[in-house]
């Protein structure tokens, strides 16, 4: 992997690992959380190092504990830990706290599965003594590619996605393959994981009908009217499918106008390959009717994860008013607008005058898929 791509959160990660404080590399399975700590732990000297595993019982035990008397001999001889899988760890927040607190110029370096809220677990305990960094699949701006590249190889990437292996596999068969075993290993194992969910076929269903929704509101009565359950129901599994990073919503922009629309989320895929699996439609383009939602798809959710690499905290939106004038992406950075206008072929584009008169100064522009990696690299 390292010879065809550099993460950015390596450097970012090597450099920002504090004494005093836990880092945490959080993210969805299988989007190379354990090849990055390893990158990491190469580029120091490893007797500084102690290696852990939450899924190796002794070391769940020990850091676990919360015994002085049986962390201190090993402990005190490093001056970094690292551990991985750090959600299975009973307790982990306050045994980390624990370390923290009694190990002075400790560095702490730990991985998790955003399926299983490790986050939430060890936010509370470390108040102030965190720092947390999240992973998505490949960002193009991490691919080893010159720009010809990139566009020449737009097509794959629109359908198959981004994902480390499937980016590395050779065949279409391959990288079909992988997308199938990760939506089997992770998209559901682990979302049935939360509060012991059972249904997977319902899973399947509601994230189909998101599929096809991209880039359209979404209303929560309907998706519960299609699939013959509550409101609470739809609310409830959106939100876990948000906390495992397969969804996330954009909610929309209201500042100046009355006719603003805000209640109805849109629904994007943090990659196009696992929709195109959701969906099973793995059709090159021509073939396709969805060419307008696969881009879309792919514009915002890799501005998502450049701004998340360069730590830009960024706050997304799409605008859209009840007379059917909108704009696809707005971003917000204290207190700025940002506009994007996301069209898979059309070379001119003006924003609304509606929009321009509400938010004078605020700069709409147009991405296609001729210009985009003056927005995306």
């Amino acid at each position: 992997m390292d010879s065809i791509v550099i993460r950015i959160l390596e450097s970012v990660i090597s450099k920002k690992i504090m004494a005093d404080k836990v880092t945490g590399i959080f993210g969805a399975r299988r989007t190379g959380k354990t090849f990055l700590m390893k990158r990491i732990y190469e580029k120091l000297n490893p007797k500084d190092v102690l290696m852990l595993n939450g899924e190796n019982l002794d070391d769940a035990e020990l850091i676990s504990s919360k015994r002085l008397s049986m962390l201190r001999p090993i402990l005190s001889e490093y001056k970094y830990i690292f551990i991985d899988e750090a959600h299975k760890i009973p307790d982990a927040g306050s045994s980390l706290k624990l370390i923290v607190d009694s190990f002075k110029g400790i560095k702490i370096l730990i991985t998790g599965s955003a399926p299983l809220d490790l986050r939430e677990k060890v936010g509370e305990p470390l108040t102030g003594r965190n720092i947390y960094y999240y992973l998505y699949p490949f960002a193009i701006k991490e691919l080893n590619e010159d720009r010809k590249n990139l566009y020449d190889s737009l097509q794959e990437k629109l359908i198959y996605g981004l994902y480390p292996e499937v980016v590395l596999a050779k065949t279409k068969r391959e990288k079909i393959d992988i997308l199938e075993s990760i939506k089997n290993g992770y998209l559901l194992k682990d979302v049935l994981a939360f509060d012991n969910q059972k249904d997977a076929v319902f899973i399947l269903k509601l994230l189909r009908l998101i599929a096809y929704q991209i880039g359209k509101e979404v209303s929560y009565n309907e998706l519960a009217t299609k699939l013959e359950v509550n409101k609470k129901t739809v609310m409830r599994y959106l939100e876990i499918l948000e906390k495992v990073f397969i969804l996330f919503p954009l909610r929309g922009y209201a500042g100046n106008l009355r006719n603003e629309i805000t209640k109805m989320p849109r629904y994007y895929f943090y990659d196009n390959g696992i929709r195109n699996m959701v969906i099973n439609n793995f059709n090159n383009l021509p073939a396709r009717n969805d060419i307008g939602m696969l881009w879309e798809n792919f514009v915002i959710s890799e501005r998502m994860k450049i701004n998340s690499c360069k730590r830009k905290y960024i706050n997304y939106y799409f605008w859209r008013t009840y007379n059917k004038n909108e704009i696809d992406l707005i971003e917000e950075s204290n207190g700025r607008l940002k506009g994007y206008e996301i069209k898979w072929k059309e070379s001119r584009y003006s924003a609304p005058k509606e929009f321009k008169d509400a938010y004078k100064n605020t700069k709409v522009e147009l991405i296609n898929s001729n210009n985009f990696t003056d927005f995306l690299l």
